[in-house]
């Protein structure tokens, strides 16, 4: 298992300052947020990617169907260069109340669905160098001449996860399609939260369908003052077959000093060791 650790807020310098902390005391991964207005993930991510040499550097999460596919597809490739193959891209519908879209956008979830499936496409044909593309909801085509080295540098592509909710079976086709799953249950009638035994019925479910070197990767928080309650944490997901636990804090206020030393001292900590 890999251990990331997701960025609740903070200055740009208080974001690259926390990835190169992250990376000396051990995490293999760096998460930003991206929303609406603030700073602005890429350009953030791509200061970590000058400061830092192995950590891996991406989104919490891109909401691409209120992205242009394309843009989002260079960003993520310029990441990838500066980071010598480290970027990922995780995307996922976009939370309808986040203020990222305006009055022209879609809204229901189909048509942020299929904003999202075409999003997919687009974006790994244009790693691959192919340039126009004829769809439902977006044309384009691209002088050669206007492009100059963007093809990511991690190949086959820069890894992208998905949210994917498990068992339903066009979200989880979905995850197919990509490298990994940011999973959510949804079962007619349950309202409990994600368990380990679903990460084991997922991971049952990809390695018959092909996909066992997909990540599936769980969100949480763990201590920074007690090894053993953050083992004990991690240990039933990794032990159900999850490949990444990323820390997280998303609770209010994002930018006070009580919660930049928060996420300092959980970082200084160093991820959970199984």
């Amino acid at each position: 298992m890999k251990f990331g650790f997701v960025l609740p807020g903070g200055s740009a310098t208080d974001q690259v300052n926390h990835a190169v902390l992250a990376e000396a005391a051990g995490w293999d991964g760096v998460f930003v947020w991206e929303g609406a207005y603030g700073i602005d993930a890429w350009s953030v991510l791509s200061a970590m990617a000058m400061r830092t040499a192995s950590i891996a550097l991406g989104t919490m999460l891109t909401p691409l169907p209120w992205r242009r596919p394309w843009k989002v597809a260079s960003q993520a490739a310029t990441l990838d260069q500066l980071s010598a193959g480290r970027a990922i891209l995780a995307v996922g519908l976009g939370w309808a109340d986040s203020g990222i879209g305006d009055r022209r956008d879609v809204t229901e979830r189909p048509a942020l669905a299929a904003l999202l499936d075409e999003g997919l496409d687009i974006i790994d044909a244009l790693w691959r160098g192919e340039l126009t593309h004829r769809g439902a909801h977006y044309d384009f085509d691209i002088a050669p001449g206007h492009v100059l080295g963007v093809r990511p540098v991690h190949q086959p592509r820069i890894p992208v996860w998905v949210v994917g909710a498990w068992p339903r079976p066009k979200s989880m086709r979905r995850v197919l399609r990509c490298d990994g799953i940011l999973p959510v249950v949804s079962i007619p009638g349950r309202d409990a939260p994600l368990e380990p035994d679903d990460v084991r019925d997922m991971a049952a479910w990809l390695a018959e369908k092909g996909a066992d070197s997909h990540d599936i990767v769980i969100e949480g928080a763990t201590s920074s003052r007690d090894p053993q309650a953050a083992r004990d944490v991690v240990q039933p997901w990794a032990d159900a077959g999850a490949t990444w636990w990323l820390d997280a804090r998303w609770q209010l206020p994002h930018h006070s000093p009580e919660r930049m030393d928060q996420v300092r001292r959980r970082l200084e900590a160093g991820p959970p060791r199984l």
